[in-house]
């Protein structure tokens, strides 16, 4: 068999070497000319991945059996969009996945189905009329972006008028979403339908750079900080949204708010957790999504079991930094050597221009790190900090430690879902 990958990043590198380790033979494409997951295909493309002719011309010259790519939702329907034209396996069909990765559709269906969701408008250029029915904070979003580019908190007119023309201009189709903030903490829901019964896997804590006005993740934590009421309503919502837009073999990744007594819904999509999301799910509940992506697209049933890895803190770090020129890492491996980063995985190469931290595709590595308590993870997280830098070609140390934050141990964490 063959199979064509799309997008070459991290996750797609371990998506690379599990269809390897099938037999699979693998072809790569990516827009970049050296993405990090290009050594671990057999064969490499640089095409622009968001192009369907030429992904469907390099689909048909390749003779693929199927396409496949994890945790990159708009590239999703890419791959959806030329399997259903060729007649290639895919766990969702064109249809679904623009349900499932366009945020106006989304909405929509959240409204129809009774999804608890924030009042929101649809725009392609500023209209005046449309935001009077809304009360500020305001919150903008491109409708078809990725990595919370685009998304913007307005306390203003002005200010929504800006982050809306901003949007636009991202936005492949220039379309907008104008919603209400709905203040609380985000929590990510990492699930898997099977025969149309959806599954939680691990329910985990986003915690955001602290801002006015943007909302980029700088941290994953597991377990999850939340309420007994909470928990049985995220329980309720990820099986009313599959059954919603008819999902029923399919990953499946909710990003919600809580702010104690109730829900919001943000957004969703039929795609694994991004960047180092698998290894959160891997090392708290033993279940491997990759693994679980591959055996569905292939018509297979996913196993799920969930085992005790025996782990009581899991956390993915996203390492950011101040504005400059990447040159090298410091550190970051010797830390692995010495059991306190579990895993540690670059996705920036020297010479890549640093913006600061606008959203998170400025991130510039992640690392895993594995814990049996709060405070040896603070420890861990500490003694990293000392012992890491990330050098800019002047020679200067521009890694952000501030966002290395100590976990909070005034919350008892939730028991681990059966």
């Amino acid at each position: 068999m063959k199979a064509l990958v799309l997008a070459g990043g991290v996750p797609q590198a371990e998506l690379l070497r599990q269809l390897r380790e099938r037999k699979i033979t693998t072809v790569l494409a990516d827009g970049s000319a050296t993405p990090i997951a290009k050594p671990y295909a057999d064969y490499f493309y640089q095409v622009d991945i968001f192009d369907i002719e030429a992904v469907k011309q390099l689909a048909l010259d390749e003779k693929v059996d199927f396409l496949i790519t994890v945790c990159a939702d708009q590239v999703l329907l890419v791959v959806a969009q030329v399997s259903e034209a060729l007649n290639l396996p895919c766990y969702i069909d064109y249809e679904t996945g623009m349900n499932v990765s366009d945020k106006i559709r989304m909405k929509r269906l959240f409204l129809k189905n009774g999804i608890p969701t924030t009042r929101y408008v649809e725009m392609t250029e500023f209209d005046e009329t449309k935001v009077q029915q809304l009360s500020y904070p305001l919150v903008i979003k491109p409708v078809d972006a990725y990595s919370s580019k685009g998304v913007r908190k307005a306390v203003n007119r002005d200010e929504l008028v800006q982050y809306c023309r901003e949007a636009a201009e991202i936005s492949r189709t220039r379309g907008v979403i104008v919603e209400e903030f709905f203040s609380g903490e985000e929590i990510s829901v990492d699930a898997f339908v099977v025969n149309g019964k959806a599954k939680i896997l691990c329910v985990s804590n986003s915690d955001k750079v602290q801002s006015d006005d943007r909302f980029v993740i700088f941290r994953g934590r597991y377990p999850v900080c939340v309420p007994d009421t909470i928990m049985r309503q995220i329980e309720t919502v990820t099986q009313q949204i599959a059954d919603s837009f008819g999902l029923v073999n399919s990953p499946l990744l909710i990003q919600l708010l809580h702010n104690g007594s109730k829900i919001s819904v943000l957004e969703f999509c039929a795609r694994t957790g991004g960047n180092m999301k698998w290894l959160l799910i891997k090392y708290s509940c033993g279940v491997d999504v990759i693994s679980a992506a591959i055996d569905i697209t292939l018509g297979k049933t996913p196993d799920l079991t969930m085992k005790d890895t025996g782990n009581k803190v899991v956390v993915n770090d996203f390492i950011y930094c101040r504005p400059g020129v990447l040159d090298h890492f410091e550190g970051f491996e010797d830390m692995v050597n010495e059991g306190m980063i579990h895993e540690f995985h670059p996705v920036r190469s020297k010479g890549t221009i640093i913006r600061g931290v606008t959203s998170s595709s400025d991130r510039v590595a992640g690392m895993n790190i594995i814990a049996s308590s709060v405070e040896e993870f603070n420890k861990k997280q500490r003694y990293i900090s000392d012992h890491v830098k990330v050098i800019d070609q002047n020679g200067n140390d521009v890694m952000r430690h501030d966002l290395l934050p100590d976990l909070s141990t005034d919350c008892l964490f939730a028991e681990k879902l059966s």
